[in-house]
C-alpha cells in the first residue's frame, strides 16, 4: 500500500502502540523530532503532516477545518493496526480531539489516549484573533510573542515568504472552529500547559474534562506556549507514563 502523505514516520521497526502527534499552527513533523527515541521501543511515533509543509510544500494549504478533520480521521483509520494514541498541541490539540470525535461517531477505531497540549478546552474557546488577516509585518510580530519561532527565522523575510502561507491557512483553521456539543469520547485524556502561557486561562483548561468519560489528568509545567519544547524532558515523560500504562491494557 502506497504511504500516505498525511502521515510521517520516524524511522524503526514496527511497535505495540503508535503514536499520531498533530503540529501547532504552521509545524509540521520537525516538531516532534527526537520523540522516536525519547519515548522507547514500544512506541512509534508519526506526524500527521497537513498540505503545505515538509515534503508536502507544494499543495495547497487547506482552510476547511471539516476537511482536515475527515482526511486525517481516514488516513489514520487506513493506517490503524496497531493500537494508538494522539498527542496534539495548539491547533494540533483541536484537530486531535475533533478526529477522535470523527473516528467514534463512525465507528472507526478510537485512540487510546488522548494528549491535548496548549490548548483551551473547546467548548470555552475564545473569541479568534483572526492573526490570518493581518499584513505580514503585524503577523510576523504576533509571532514574536508567541515565542515559538526563532528570532532569526522571524527576521529572514525570504524564508518568512514560504512560511506564512501555511500559517495564515492554519490561523484560518483557528478562526473557523465552531465547538459542537456531543458524545463524551470513552478515551482516556491527559492535558499539558504551560503556567506562564498567557493564551490559556486555567478554568478553560479544566473544561477538558467534560470531553471524556474515561480518566481525566492535568499537568502544568514552567513555561509559555511552547513549553512543549522548553519542557520537553518533562512533556516526554507525561506521555511515556500514560503510553506504558496503555501499552500494558
Amino acid at each position: 500500500m502506497k504511504p500516505s502523505p498525511w502521515l510521517v514516520r520516524q524511522n524503526g521497526p514496527a511497535r505495540r502502540l503508535r503514536l499520531y502527534c498533530f503540529p501547532y499552527a504552521g509545524g509540521g513533523a520537525t516538531a516532534f523530532a527526537g520523540w522516536q527515541d525519547a519515548l522507547g521501543p514500544d512506541v512509534e511515533v508519526c506526524t500527521v503532516q497537513l498540505p503545505g509543509r515538509g515534503a508536502r510544500m507544494g499543495e495547497a494549504p487547506m482552510t476547511s477545518l471539516q476537511e482536515v478533520i475527515r482526511a486525517a480521521a481516514h488516513a489514520i483509520s487506513a493506517d490503524a493496526r496497531m493500537p494508538f494514541a494522539f498527542f496534539g498541541h495548539s491547533l494540533g490539540a483541536l484537530i486531535a480531539f475533533e478526529v477522535s470525535r470523527f473516528l467514534m461517531l463512525h465507528s472507526m477505531p478510537v485512540p487510546v489516549h488522548l494528549f491535548a497540549s496548549g490548548c483551551n478546552a473547546p467548548q470555552h474557546r475564545s473569541a479568534s484573533k483572526n492573526l490570518h488577516l493581518l499584513p505580514d509585518d503585524e503577523l510576523i510580530e504576533a509571532l514574536r510573542h508567541y515565542n515559538g519561532t526563532p528570532a532569526e527565522v522571524l527576521a529572514n523575510r525570504v524564508l518568512m515568504e514560504l512560511v506564512l502561507p501555511p500559517l495564515r491557512a492554519d490561523f484560518s483553521l483557528v478562526a473557523s472552529y465552531c465547538y459542537r456539543p456531543g458524545l463524551r469520547l470513552h478515551v482516556p485524556l491527559t492535558v499539558i500547559a504551560g503556567k506562564q502561557d498567557d493564551h490559556i486561562d486555567p478554568l478553560q483548561v479544566d473544561g477538558w474534562s467534560k470531553e471524556t468519560a474515561a480518566p481525566f489528568q492535568v499537568h502544568w509545567l514552567e513555561g509559555d506556549h511552547f513549553f512543549i519544547n522548553a519542557q520537553r524532558d518533562a512533556v516526554h515523560a507525561i506521555v511515556r507514563g500514560a503510553l506504558a500504562e496503555a501499552v500494558c491494557a
